[in-house]
């Protein structure tokens, strides 16, 4: 099973290998990947360590090329876009959600949310305006002044989930978003998103460990020694 049925891939892999140095050293991170999501579709990305998950996920994320083998997205060969391009597709189209926030301490949750506009050249005060609508949208209406340190760990993943989606994101890629929340947290973190993808229409790919986590995803990729070993419903 590749994706959903019905309409063209979003995000096509296809024979995606990812090599990392050269010689006798070198290490294939993938072994020619294939992988379709299509719009809107929640899947949930597994595997141990090393699997190549992660690195499967950063070309995904226009973070990364592949050394051979095709990224489309919405058709659009990848891997021939030169690194201004493919920043400006990440720009425009892509959320990214990590375990450890990743918020300016010192900026207030508002301002940590228009940083991904004012790479966009928005106004001042078009920024704000749209930087309270998404923290209205993850439940943080009013708490836009307080800092990071002022805010508990859902509070501050939830900060980070507004800053992802401030642009209106085609794609959410989350790197275990609950891993440094309790299950209580986790579980907010999990019904918001789980609620972004079904009322926004947001293709969700999240990478997670945990199968209580995983299981809010309908479609579940495991990746096992740089291949796909599984892709289905319930496969956990």
């Amino acid at each position: 099973m590749t994706a959903a049925a019905g309409g063209p891939p979003l995000i096509e892999l296809a024979g995606v290998t990812k090599v990392f140095g050269s010689g006798p050293g070198a290490f294939q991170a993938l072994r020619g990947v294939n992988l379709s999501v299509r719009e809107g579709e929640f899947v949930a990305i597994m595997g141990p360590s090393g699997s190549g998950k992660s690195t499967a996920m950063n070309i995904i994320g226009c973070l990364d090329v592949p050394s051979a083998g095709s990224y489309r997205f919405r058709g659009v060969a990848v891997e021939r876009l030169d690194r201004s391009q493919r920043a400006l597709l990440r720009r425009r189209h892509l959320g990214f959600v990590f375990q450890g926030y990743n918020l300016l301490a010192r900026t207030s949750a508002i301002e940590n949310v228009e940083l991904p506009l004012m790479y966009r050249g928005v106004s001042t005060p078009e920024r704000r305006r749209l930087a309270a609508q998404a923290l209205a949208m993850v439940g943080l209406e009013g708490w836009g002044t307080h800092t990071p340190a002022e805010l508990s760990g859902g509070q501050q993943q939830r900060v980070a989930i507004a800053r992802a989606i401030v642009t209106r994101p085609t794609v959410l890629l989350a790197d275990e978003p609950t891993g440094n929340l309790d299950s209580e947290m986790g579980r907010g973190i999990m019904d918001l998103i789980t609620g972004l993808n079904r009322d926004q229409g947001i293709a969700v790919l999240m990478v997670t460990h945990e199968p209580d986590m995983a299981a809010y995803a309908p479609r579940h990729v495991r990746f096992v020694d740089g291949v796909i070993a599984s892709d289905g419903a319930g496969d956990i």
